[in-house]
């Protein structure tokens, strides 16, 4: 195997394999990248057996050949090369060591036999449909953030995506929950994905895919195959798949609050600071801030014994009795973070009961959040 390939073209693709494979595992495969050198062009594939992904990247080939070398070994040696460099891979047959060189740079790395590295099974997909970069990127970027991290319900490790109906027909919607915050976002429903199977995507898969759709245009047809097992995302060039959790998601529409008739609205931007401002004063992450609402005025504060306490005042829009009510301040900076439009619209009930919040008056978009004791 002997090929050329541009630095810039072979950062990104090692990058990319790199972050898929395993750094911590029993079978030192799984730390490689799969490099297949082909007439015209040159694949990397990288997986951990739960996710893979594979990228065809254009190279001047001039002997087809095939092996795996260490991912990160291979993505730091490409970042470290001077820009614009021409990097040339040669695996010596004799050796079986593949050597890269750019320059007067040479490096001489240890393989592993191809025939060794475990390729994902491929799978009939019940669903198969294209919907824009920009749509997949909201729906999956807007909730991540409340996806849970506690391996105990494993089910609400990832972003349950699935087919919804709303007041205007039906959606390709999101949903992501730990039990203390929720994130539903609503998008378009793509032509042939009306039957598609509610399937969690694994949070690491939607990391992987974000970055994919970071890297080609808002209106970049992204195609989307989904199955009961198994979902794969493509570009022309790069196809990420990856296995979904095996679990029920649990039924959110009873978690979003239908009655809570207090109106709040305020500057999302200003709101986000104000709330990042007044938690400096804790060293506990997971410190409340309490919101004292009364007519167009919002007072948050933060009382921490150990360190001290933090005050501000916000002109809000406010009409109805007062309020107060406690929440972790991270949860509603992250919530805050996330609205696109210049204001966030809060309904709340009474201080003992969950708050919904939206974006201005787009309905698409509805985050959820639990109070704290204050």
């Amino acid at each position: 195997m002997k090929f050329s390939i541009e630095r810039a073209v072979l950062v990104k693709a090692v990058a990319q394999a790199q972050s898929v494979v395993e750094r911590r595992n029993t079978i030192p495969i799984l730390g490689n990248v799969l490099i297949e050198a082909g007439p015209d062009d040159v694949v990397f594939r990288a997986t951990d057996l739960d996710t893979e992904i594979v990228d065809r990247a254009p190279a001047q080939v001039e002997r087809p050949g095939a092996t795996t070398v260490s991912a990160v070994m291979l993505n730091e040696i490409a970042r470290k090369l001077p820009d614009g460099a021409l990097v040339q891979l040669t695996l010596e047959g004799a050796t079986e060591r593949l050597t890269v060189q750019a320059g007067r740079s040479t490096f001489s790395l240890a393989t592993l036999p191809r025939e060794d590295f475990p390729v994902m099974a491929s799978s009939e997909y019940a669903t198969n449909f294209s919907a824009p970069a920009g749509v997949l990127k909201r729906l999956f970027d807007k909730s991540q953030f409340a996806v849970s991290n506690e391996e105990t319900r494993y089910y609400l490790n990832g972003v349950y995506m699935h087919v919804a109906r709303g007041e205007d027909g039906q959606h390709l919607r999101c949903v992501a929950t730990d039990g203390h915050r929720l994130a539903r976002i609503d998008g378009p429903l793509p032509e042939g994905a009306e039957d598609m199977p509610g399937v969690i995507v694994p949070r690491k898969t939607v990391a992987e895919l974000l970055k994919l759709l970071g890297q080609v245009a808002e209106d970049e047809p992204i195609a989307v195959s989904v199955s009961e097992t198994k979902c794969r995302f493509a570009t022309p060039q790069v196809t990420l798949t990856s296995k979904v959790i095996d679990g029920t998601f649990p039924d959110y529409a009873r978690v979003i609050p239908q009655a809570n008739a207090r109106r709040l609205e305020v500057d999302a931007a200003d709101f986000a600071r104000a709330v990042d401002r007044v938690a400096t004063v804790s060293s506990e992450r997971s410190r409340a801030v309490k919101l004292a609402l009364d007519e167009d005025r919002l007072i948050l504060s933060v009382h921490a014994p150990d360190t001290g306490a933090a005050e501000e005042e916000l002109a809000v829009a406010y009409g109805d009795g007062p309020l107060e009510i406690g929440f972790n301040a991270k949860y509603l900076k992250e919530i805050a973070d996330q609205v696109d439009h210049e204001n966030a619209v809060f309904l709340f009930n009474g201080s003992g009961d969950a708050a919904l919040i939206r974006e201005g008056g787009d309905t698409s978009a509805v985050y959820v959040v639990m109070p704290m004791r204050v």
